[in-house]
């Protein structure tokens, strides 16, 4: 089964980064009958500021960070000091999120979990979940105020036309050569042109050159997990997953090509900042950079190799780490 192999990739890693054991946990939990759960609403408490974050976004001028616990964290001065939300109505892990201006955004996680936010992260409403059988979401995108979608565990993908307050589910095809659509999707993101793309399981990015009405697998030539993904400012497409292996498109994800690293860490993050270098993050504690729209990355491993698990940008052109332990100084 093709979950079998994703766990076999997972498990190799499982004693190095917390991220992995999250997502080899859901797995686990979705194969089993499930008790009754009920949502409850995240515990605010001093330790959120420690707590693992899986992702984080601008929200105009504030950062927005989210993790276990369904813990949503804010920072109003880029990074230097955060804050823990009002009020978020799921204690699930948050896995992604995705704002489209100052007010309003997006965040999923466990149990098909969706929320949203209209005052900047403050406060966040229930929009879904699935209590019945812990299907993760691991990515959310909004192409404008109304559109948007969430992929996650076994190629679930989910639409919706009104801002979230309903949500449709997408029947995607299965790969070619397999008889079920159920690879895992991992990160969702858009080009300048409004091509939408998936960072998948077994190298294959899922693209869609129609707003999503379509979609077909595109085979980067690499077999493992792809965790993150980002279309840079000039239409460049980057992917990076297990063992630190990144691809890179030039030409709209029609063809790849392996981009030499100095790290086999594994990628969990990735980001394009003002001056159009970019920045990754991953296990072990490190970051790559690149300066030519990622034909090539410099390298550096933290001391202490904590585990990276996001980065954002801050308004200066800097960029905010974030880890198992909650935000993290940038080198």
């Amino acid at each position: 089964m093709n979950y079998k192999r994703f766990l076999n990739a997972l498990t190799a890693f499982a004693a190095q980064c917390l991220f992995v054991l999250l997502v080899q946990d859901n797995v686990a939990a979705a194969a089993q009958s499930i008790p009754e759960l009920h949502v409850q609403p995240a515990e605010r408490a001093p330790g959120a500021l420690n707590t693992t974050i899986l992702a984080a976004a601008r929200a105009g001028a504030r950062i927005v960070a989210v993790g276990q616990r369904g813990v949503v964290l804010l920072s109003d001065n880029d990074g230097k000091t955060y804050r823990q939300a009002m009020s978020v109505p799921v204690s699930s892990t948050l896995t992604s999120v995705w704002f489209i201006d100052a007010s309003t955004g997006w965040s999923v996680g466990d149990w098909g979990a969706i929320i949203k936010s209209t005052d900047g992260g403050e406060t966040w409403v229930a929009q879904r979940s699935d209590t019945q059988v812990d299907q993760p979401l691991f990515s959310v995108y909004f192409k404008n105020g109304k559109e948007g979608w969430a992929v996650g565990l076994w190629s679930l993908m989910l639409h919706t036309t009104d801002s979230g307050a309903n949500w449709a589910v997408v029947k995607l095809l299965p790969p070619a050569g397999a008889k079920k659509a159920d690879r895992n999707l991992y990160a969702m993101f858009a080009d300048t042109k409004g091509n939408l793309f998936v960072a998948c399981e077994q190298g294959r990015v899922m693209r869609s050159s129609d707003g999503g009405v379509s979609w077909n697998y595109v085979e980067t030539g690499y077999a493992g997990s792809f965790w993150s993904g980002i279309a840079l400012r000039d239409g460049t497409i980057l992917v990076g997953g297990l063992r630190g292996k990144i691809y890179r498109s030039a030409n709209g994800g029609d063809t790849w090509a392996a981009v030499p690293t100095p790290y086999a860490s594994s990628i969990t993050g990735m980001q394009q900042l003002p001056d159009q270098s970019i920045r990754m993050v991953g296990l072990e504690g490190v970051t790559l950079s690149s300066h030519d729209d990622g034909m090539s990355f410099t390298g550096y491993q933290r001391p202490d190799r904590k585990t990276l698990t996001a980065v954002i940008d801050t308004q200066k052109g800097h960029s905010v780490l974030f880890s198992v332990d909650g935000p993290t100084a940038s080198q």
